[in-house]
C-alpha cells in the first residue's frame, strides 16, 4: 500500500532544548517527506504498490522489489521507515532512564544503563558519513548495531527498539559537528515506554 505520512505525535517544538522545533519541522515536514514521496513515485504500478513496507524490507536482499526500483525502494523506504520509528520513538517529559524489563535486560547485557549510553553513542559518533545507531533485539539478545544510510534494522533481522538518527539533517543547525552533544541530547527525549513495549513484543 502507499505510503503515508503521518503527522508528529508531539507538537513539533515539544523536544526543546533537545531538539529544535525548526529541525523538526524541516525533518519530519521536508526530508521524511520526501521518502515516502519517492517510494510512492517509484513503487506505482509495481507488484510492491500494495505490499506492507515491513514485508518489502524484511524480504532477503529485497529480492520481491523489482531490479530497477531496488536501491531507491532501499533508500526511500528504508528512509521512511526508520523515520517513522524515530519520530514515534521521541516524547516530551518522559522517563530519562529506561523502564522496566527493558531496564532489567539493559542492565544484565551491558552491566548498566551508563555503560549502554557510551557503546549507543560510540557507535553513533563513529558511524563514518550518514547513517543511524540502534538498541535492538535478535533470537532474545539486547545488541547495539550501526547502519549506513537508509537501511532499516529489519532489513538483518533486527527488531528495533530505540534508532538515533546521525544524518546531519537530523541535528547540524542546533549542533553543527557535534554529533556526540546531539546524541546526549537525544538521549533526554527517548520514550523509554514504547521502547519497553517494543522489547516486550519482539518475538
Amino acid at each position: 500500500m502507499p505510503l503515508v505520512l503521518k503527522p508528529l505525535p508531539y507538537a513539533a517544538d515539544a523536544l526543546e532544548p533537545s531538539i529544535d522545533k525548526t529541525t523538526m519541522e524541516i525533518h519530519h515536514d521536508r526530508h521524511h517527506k520526501a521518502y515516502v514521496d519517492n517510494y510512492n513515485n517509484a513503487t506505482k504500478g509495481t507488484p510492491i504498490e500494495s505490499t506492507p513496507i515491513e514485508q518489502v524490507l524484511s524480504t532477503p536482499d529485497l529480492s520481491n522489489v523489482p531490479e530497477a526500483v531496488r536501491m531507491v525502494v532501499r533508500n526511500n523506504g528504508g528512509g521512511h521507515f526508520n523515520h517513522e520509528f524515530f519520530f514515534e520513538s521521541l516524547t516530551p517529559g518522559g522517563s530519562k532512564t529506561p523502564v522496566g524489563t527493558l531496564a532489567t535486560a539493559i542492565d544484565a547485557t551491558f552491566g548498566s544503563f551508563d555503560t549502554f549510553k557510551t557503546q549507543f553513542k560510540d557507535a553513533a559518533i563513529k558511524r563514518f558519513g550518514s547513517g543511524w545507531a540502534w538498541l535492538v533485539k535478535k533470537d532474545g539478545k539486547l545488541a547495539v548495531v550501526s547502519l549506513p544510510n537508509q537501511d532499516a534494522p529489519i532489513m538483518t533481522g533486527h527488531v528495533p527498539i530505540v534508532g538515533v538518527d546521525v544524518w546531519e539533517h537530523a541535528y547540524y543547525l542546533k549542533y553543527q559537528n557535534k554529533r556526540a552533544d546531539y546524541v546526549d541530547a537525544f538521549l533526554n527525549v527517548v520514550n523509554w515506554t514504547r521502547a519497553e513495549a517494543l522489547f516486550n513484543a519482539a518475538k
